[in-house]
């Protein structure tokens, strides 16, 4: 079973210290939960792993591929992918060619043969339209394929940004916030959508406010406070943990 692994992950901004001495695993198959109160954190280790802020101390592993200092591409390619808290879609591009911007790192043809329009290219963006269609389908967004994505709901543009994240077929998905602002419907949708994850064999870092959601989800979680871990276990073991409960009820927002 293969893992994501962060051993003693730090992020220093100056004399101020937003992460320190984190160690969080991440197996395939599993969904693993990262809580806290605002401003604990989440988002930064988020943004380490993905290689969107350079990593202070420690290190971060997939598998036995050491990513720590790897540029964004690199860690594309180990097999990660990545959800934002604000969401980030081509708002005039149609969904379809969201989707499909995540089949890139797939492609073979060169760019001068997709300017060119060569019949290899050509059979190439045939099957990634394919493909792309199958993973709407699977997200139950076939019908909005051709509308412009800014148009959608907000439930359902986090679904083709979902849907996108898994275009790059990565080995782990971290979903940062991912049901924020949506209703119970919206977000028992996207359950289900995480759990298929799961049972595909992928590993999923699911940071989220929403303690029942993850509770419900999760079958180990991790709670940050201050940049640093201050509880691990079960759901149970942590939402009972009273360091978790006085950082949620005594915590102030950032």
């Amino acid at each position: 079973m293969t893992s994501l692994k962060l051993t003693n992950l730090s992020k220093r901004f100056g004399g101020v210290v937003a992460s320190e001495d984190v160690n969080i695993e991440v197996p395939t198959g599993k969904i693993i939960g990262l809580i806290g109160p605002n401003g604990a954190g989440k988002t930064t280790i988020v943004n380490m792993i993905t290689g969107m802020l350079p990593v202070s101390g420690g290190t971060i592993h997939v598998g036995d591929t050491d990513i720590t200092h790897a540029p964004a591409h690199e860690i594309c390619r180990a097999g990660l992918a990545r959800t934002f808290q604000n969401i980030r879609l081509l708002g005039e591009a149609s969904v379809l060619d969201n989707v499909m911007i995540g089949f890139h790192r797939h492609e073979t043809s060169s760019t001068l043969a997709s300017l060119l329009g060569l019949p290899a290219s050509a059979r190439e963006t045939k099957a990634l339209k394919a493909r792309t269609m199958e993973l709407l389908a699977a997200f139950d967004l076939t019908e909005f394929s051709d509308y412009p994505a800014g148009g959608l709901s907000y439930g359902h543009q986090r679904k083709v940004e979902m849907a996108r994240a898994v275009a790059t077929n990565p080995n782990f998905v971290l979903l940062d916030e991912p049901i924020a602002g949506m209703n119970d419907v919206e977000s028992d949708a996207l359950a289900d959508i995480f759990e298929g994850f799961a049972q595909d064999g992928k590993g999923v870092l699911l940071i989220e406010h929403n303690v029942r959601f993850v509770a419900k989800l999760c079958s180990y979680v991790y709670v940050l406070d201050g940049g640093k871990l201050i509880s691990e276990g079960t759901p149970d073991h942590v939402l009972s943990d009273p360091a978790v409960i006085s950082a949620y009820l005594g915590g102030q927002d950032a």
